[in-house]
């Protein structure tokens, strides 16, 4: 089982790169340009929100004024800022979390309500619509719902100004001047709201989880669910992991209305939390339990239980206050002068530093520059390696190097893996514009990740008319095969690629008879994921490579 601090660690890691690499600069600034001049289908297409929904249909089904009170939402909508605020799947992962349906606001008994990804490694966009959230049919009808209704703040940019009351209070935020520098030691759990949660919170960093629960006014029942061992679901190991805004527990629940609430971490354990105690003069209860007995309890959404990833960031160094988002930055830190220059989270960058690698026996330099990895030897030395591999030999020092990072196995320096990182976990988040920008700034498109991925396999979660040129200019081949033995072709079909891009990796030459590992063809992958859209493509596989798959799978398996 992980331990607290190293998995504190690394849930860190994941929302410091969510909040750089999820929401990145550029998109902040052409959705606040795009809302600000009343724009809001701009703003939402800046974010990468598709909108699913038309008020002029919304005011002939529903009549003017929900069409009305709708509109309004719309047009306060800050698609960035709720992008940004929206749960991530965790355990070190930043990518968003799938089948959420996050409700926003009601209007004559219907929601607005956004879509997450259904697939944890999709693309990364969201769907706006209006209406029933279990609407629909297939993967789309299959979403925990997520009641934001209470929470504008993280999406109303007429509200946001309410953040710095909900995470705090008296003034400021937990451990942070209103200016955004830290508090001293001597300065911390001095009194009022923010105090108390200030000693709350260390009480929890120490590990002291029943006093934490006491000082905020909780009790505790720390009675193990009846669960086999192999369950990670121990009260204090599991409640010493999870982020709790202990002392806003109360407020938030009381806001919400409800005796019997429950947070999910992870199935088949619960936290439930009974305050029905609390009007006969008890304190709230909480106890972690087995999904199965919390019974009816309603879901507690994150913003009410959580604190702030944002502070968790900013304690813990990994961020500074201007490297928020700017309603963020504004709302947490009243005080805080205006940045000189821009602000939000860093734009895409390529380390001009080279690195140090150990090579027959001397320390060579190596770097990316010039859109390849850089290594000191010239065109006879790297023949020579290749005979010596070819041969069943072993490769070292630079060649060894070189090999890893185009995917042919092994290990790289820490420094080289991140800035690989940096790629694709752009790409991953749809970051085209960052992908860009490093590859303008001599990153190697030929890299490969940890999954022997290239920039071709991601290319399904980017905006590919720009991108899909420039690399075959590069020279990527379009069937270079990951891990799984899969082609782009294989990730643009399979991973809901749109039907353009599918269209324009034909176009450009990808083999449609392709089979992965498991000897699943391109026609598996459109039963799979019912690709209605590229029925062009069916006719043209049986048409020209009958037979072409595993056929392992059907449509019919999945009504």
């Amino acid at each position: 089982m992980i331990g607290s601090a190293q998995y504190v660690a690394q849930e860190l890691a994941a929302w410091q790169r969510a909040r750089r690499y999820g929401v990145p600069r550029w998109m902040i600034g052409r959705a606040t340009e795009r809302q600000l001049a009343g724009d809001w289908e701009g703003a939402c297409r800046a974010a990468r929100v598709r909108v699913a929904l038309d008020p002029r249909a919304v005011a002939g089904e529903h009549g003017a004024e929900v069409a009305g009170a709708l509109l309004e939402d719309l047009r306060h909508l800050a698609p960035d800022l709720l992008r940004w605020h929206l749960p991530r799947i965790g355990h070190g992962r930043s990518t968003l979390s799938p089948h959420q349906a996050i409700v926003l606001a009601r209007h004559g008994g219907r929601a607005l309500h956004v879509l997450t990804p259904t697939m944890m490694d999709g693309p990364q966009h969201l769907v706006l619509r209006f209406g029933d959230v279990d609407e629909g049919a297939g993967e789309e009808s299959r979403r925990e719902e997520q009641d934001w209704t209470g929470a504008r703040h993280l999406w109303d940019a007429r509200r946001v100004g309410e953040l710095l009351e909900r995470c705090g209070g008296g003034g400021r935020v937990p451990f942070f001047h209103p200016d955004g520098t830290p508090l001293a030691d001597d300065e911390l759990a001095a009194g009022g709201v923010a105090g108390l949660a200030e000693r709350v919170a260390l009480l929890q960093e120490r590990g002291e989880v029943e006093a934490a629960f006491d000082a905020a006014g909780l009790d505790l029942d720390l009675t193990a669910p009846d669960l086999p061992a192999y369950y990670d679901a121990e009260p204090l190991p599991l409640l010493s992991r999870l982020p709790l805004a202990l002392t806003r527990l109360g407020p938030e629940i009381a806001r919400l209305g409800g005796n019997l609430h429950k947070i999910f971490v992870g199935w088949p354990a619960t936290v439930l939390i009974d305050s029905g105690r609390a009007g006969t003069g008890g304190r709230p209860l909480v106890k972690v339990v087995d999904d199965r007995s919390a019974g009816s309890a309603a879901y507690l959404p994150a913003p009410a239980w959580r604190r702030l990833p944002d502070l968790d960031l900013l304690r813990a160094g990994r961020i500074g206050p201007d490297e928020l988002h700017p309603l963020v930055r504004s709302a947490l830190f009243p005080a805080r002068p205006e940045p000189a220059g821009p602000s939000g989270p860093p734009d895409a960058g390529l380390s001009g530093a080279p690195v140090r690698v150990r090579c027959r026996g001397e320390w060579h330099e190596v770097r990316q520059g010039d859109g390849a990895l850089r290594i000191p030897h010239g065109d006879g030395e790297r023949q020579r390696e290749k005979a010596l591999l070819a041969l069943g030999g072993a490769v070292s020092g630079c060649f060894a190097l070189e090999r890893a990072w185009t995917g042919g196995g092994g290990r790289l320096p820490k420094a080289l893996r991140d800035q690989r990182q940096e790629l694709f976990l752009r790409a991953q988040h749809g970051d085209a514009p960052g992908v860009l920008r490093l590859l303008d700034a001599g990153a190697d498109p030929h890299a490969r990740d940890g999954r022997k991925r290239t920039l071709l396999h991601l290319l399904h979660m980017l905006d590919h008319e720009e991108l899909l040129p420039r690399l075959l200019k590069a020279g990527l081949d379009l069937e270079a095969r990951d891990q799984n033995g899969r082609t782009p072709l294989h990730m643009a079909v399979g991973d809901h690629g749109s039907e353009a891009l599918v269209r324009a990796l034909v176009d450009a030459g990808a083999r449609i008879d392709v089979e992965d590992e498991l000897t699943f063809g391109l026609v598996d992958f459109l039963d799979r994921h019912r690709r209605t859209d590229l029925d062009w493509l069916r006719k043209r596989i049986e048409k020209e490579c009958p037979g072409a798959g595993g056929a392992w799978w059907s449509g019919d398996e999945y009504e």
